[in-house]
């Protein structure tokens, strides 16, 4: 009888395990999540301790299963949104490609979030210096903004430009005031990409 016990647990134990690898797998992607996120001073939102994109990029990674790297610029961005504004405007009109911190090999990675704020249309120019860096081409990338108004702006055609090659997903948008409720909008964005 003991045995039987034994081998009956062992049986129900081996299956628990079983089940926890599946879900394990269903969210093994082979994906990244690739964003810049402005904290402090934003529009509609206040001072913020975390940016809306980097919640958005949370909410990614933890439906997917994706990993992150966060483009951190060299440059600090911490200034009251006025003059952020008129930096980010300055920025673009000269195409200025700002550093960031450290780096990422994208080569293991099939899937690429590219996800950002719009400055002036479209992400911010520190991202334009990651897309100089990486060549994503013969990836499939899905971008992913926050907005007060701008939704996707240019960002889909910045993306297909810096990497002809690569397949372009349907892109999300969500306002920055609606993102730490917003997660159901982000995983209704995730299951209509049947990924």
């Amino acid at each position: 009888m003991k045995k039987l016990i034994i081998t009956i647990m062992l049986v129900l134990a081996f299956i628990g395990c079983a089940g926890q690898n599946k879900t394990k797998e269903d969210k093994d992607m082979n994906a990244i999540v690739i964003f810049f996120s402005h904290a402090g001073e934003n529009y509609a939102v206040g001072n913020i301790d975390v940016g809306n994109t980097k919640i958005v990029a949370d909410y990614i990674s933890e439906l997917t299963g994706a990993d992150q790297f966060e483009i951190v610029a060299e440059k600090d961005y911490d200034m009251p949104y006025n003059k952020l504004i008129q930096v980010a405007k300055e920025e673009a009109n000269n195409g200025e490609l700002p550093a960031y911190k450290g780096d990422i090999d994208v080569s293991k990675y099939d899937t690429i979030f590219i996800g950002g704020p719009i400055w002036w249309g479209t992400y911010p120019q520190v991202m334009f210096t990651f897309f100089r860096d990486h060549d994503l081409n013969g990836k499939t990338i899905i971008p992913f903004v926050t907005h007060e108004g701008s939704g996707l702006a240019s960002t889909v055609s910045d993306i297909k430009k810096a990497w002809p090659n690569a397949t372009v997903k349907n892109g999300f948008a969500i306002y920055g005031h609606e993102v730490r409720s917003g997660k159901a909008k982000v995983e209704k964005w995730i299951k209509g990409l049947e990924l």
